[in-house]
């Protein structure tokens, strides 16, 4: 862990916050560098899987010019995707990462990766699921590399709706590695390659599609911490939210996303569904599962869109509502409200007898997770079985047998990510804030739960909780603050007035 080091943090701040992250490591037992027999065993099977499409007996894709889009600087690509129009609709081609081929079920990478369950990002590194000579190099989808992969082909009508959906084990080559920044760019500028220029007409017709199910795509502004490289230029003065040091810098950053990564997430969701159609018509799979909004929440949801001047009408789908939202404060505060209707999240395993609700309520259909085997350990499992039942093959007796445990190992992975997160954004935001006690700042109520507000400040973008506020969602307040613990990342906080 580097000494942070910054003109706008005190150094008692840094030397603080450097010893806070990582108690934190040491409180959720994060993983440290693989085991021996881990790495090894996944550099023999780097050197030793076979890519060739006739000596690993797979289909030959590679005249297929798959691109991947994803955030700049990625390495461990789980997906590719082609996308082309037809006089009808479309085909659609969604290559996921052939990681089951360089895992041994039982084998050392095996076992490891059901201890982590998923990569982790802390705000000083990336704690992956599998050793990057796999995530990174010989299973990531990386650009001009022959590389194995689960194909998924969707014939799609005018409404992008599958009326044909094949899985095939193939080799495919990647022609590009797009960042989505410089993807929306030339979709913008009408310069995008066939291989996703046609992602808006895809993404908004699959919206439409959600709404009909009485889906929603909820898609909060998200608050991260940015870690960057030794040499990237210093944010300045105006940029209170940055901690800097001889390494990089850390820096908050609140990212409302592209128009792309919606239309992108889309085909991620489609094929999800496409898998639990697939694992529910096979009678064995695994599905992410949420139960529907209860009817006390949805009507006090309703009544709070009334309050906040922006009416949830009757007449209105839930999802239709929501994408009609606007920006701003109230739209803002009416989404996170909206983010609690919906809970009890999880993995529902079976073999024979589906479950009795298979469906993701958010989602509005079945769905299971397929399309990121590189950094979540549950896919590995639903690519074996969908593309087995897809083909006519027994379910192999490894992905069977174990199935019942991955639901808690998920579990047990994601309660540690959500800590992770959480605690690490709060630790830098009360370090960032460190030295400010007694000043002013503005910010919008989020939400008020049990006397506990959110509220977003302006500068920095941070989201702080604030006890005792008594203001209704939406409102502006000028809140004062008193103190800072970046030991356990807590902010204090009293209201000096407010305004709306």
């Amino acid at each position: 862990m580097p000494v942070l080091r910054s003109r706008l943090v005190p150094t008692a701040a840094r030397d603080e916050l450097a010893a806070a992250l990582t108690a934190l490591h040491d409180e959720l037992d994060l993983p440290d560098d693989f085991p021996p027999a881990v790495l090894a065993e996944a550099d023999a099977a780097a050197r030793s899987v076979p890519v060739d499409p006739a000596a690993a007996g797979l289909a030959d894709l590679r005249g297929i010019p798959f691109v991947t889009i994803d955030p700049p600087g990625s390495t461990d690509l789980d997906q590719a995707l082609h996308l082309e129009r037809t006089a009808g609709g479309a085909v659609l081609h969604y290559a996921i990462a052939d990681v089951p081929a360089f895992v041994e079920p039982g084998g050392a990478v095996d076992a490891e990766a059901r201890e982590r369950g998923q990569t982790l990002y802390a705000a000083d590194r990336r704690i992956p699921l599998h050793p990057e000579v796999l995530s990174e190099d010989a299973a990531s989808l990386l650009a001009d590399r022959d590389r194995r992969a689960y194909v998924w082909r969707f014939e799609l009508d005018d409404g992008a709706r599958p009326t044909a959906t094949t899985l095939t084990r193939a080799v495919i080559r990647s022609r590009a590695q797009w960042s989505y920044a410089d993807a929306q760019a030339a979709v913008d500028g009408g310069t995008a390659p066939e291989a996703f220029a046609a992602l808006p007409w895809f993404g908004a017709e699959r919206s439409a599609r959600e709404s009909e199910r009485g889906g929603a795509s909820l898609n909060l502004p998200e608050t991260r911490v940015v870690a960057e490289p030794e040499g990237a230029p210093a944010r300045g003065d105006d940029e209170p939210a940055e901690i800097r040091d001889g390494h990089g810098a850390y820096r908050l950053e609140r990212d409302p996303g592209l128009p792309i990564e919606d239309w992108n997430a889309h085909v991620s969701l489609l094929t999800g569904m496409a898998a639990a159609d697939i694992m529910l018509r096979g009678g064995i799979g695994i599905l992410r599962t949420m139960p529907p909004a209860s009817a006390e929440d949805v009507a006090a949801f309703r009544t709070q869109t009334v309050a906040l001047g922006e009416p949830w009408r009757e007449d209105v789908t839930y999802g239709d509502y929501l994408q009609r939202l606007g920006r701003g404060p109230v739209p803002r505060a009416i989404r996170e409200a909206a983010a609690g209707l919906f809970r009890g999240a999880g993995y529902v395993a079976f073999d024979g007898e589906p479950p009795a609700d298979p469906d993701q309520a958010a989602i509005g259909a079945p769905y299971a997770h397929a399309t990121a085997p590189l950094r979540r350990l549950i896919d590995r499992w639903s690519l074996v079985i969908c593309e087995a039942l897809a083909n006519g093959h027994p379910v192999p007796e490894w992905a069977r047998e174990s199935l019942p445990e991955l639901p808690r190992l998920m579990a047990r992975s994601a309660q540690r990510a959500s800590r992770l997160d959480a605690d690490t954004l709060d630790r830098v935001a009360a370090a960032v804030l460190h030295g400010r006690e007694g000043e002013i700042l503005t910010g919008a109520v989020l939400r008020v739960r049990r006397g506990t507000a959110r509220v977003q400040l302006r500068r920095p973008p941070i989201v702080v909780s604030v006890p005792a506020l008594d203001v209704a969602p939406g409102a502006l307040v000028r809140l004062r603050l008193d103190a800072t613990s970046i030991a356990d990342g807590t902010s204090t906080f009293s209201r000096v007035d407010a305004t709306s």
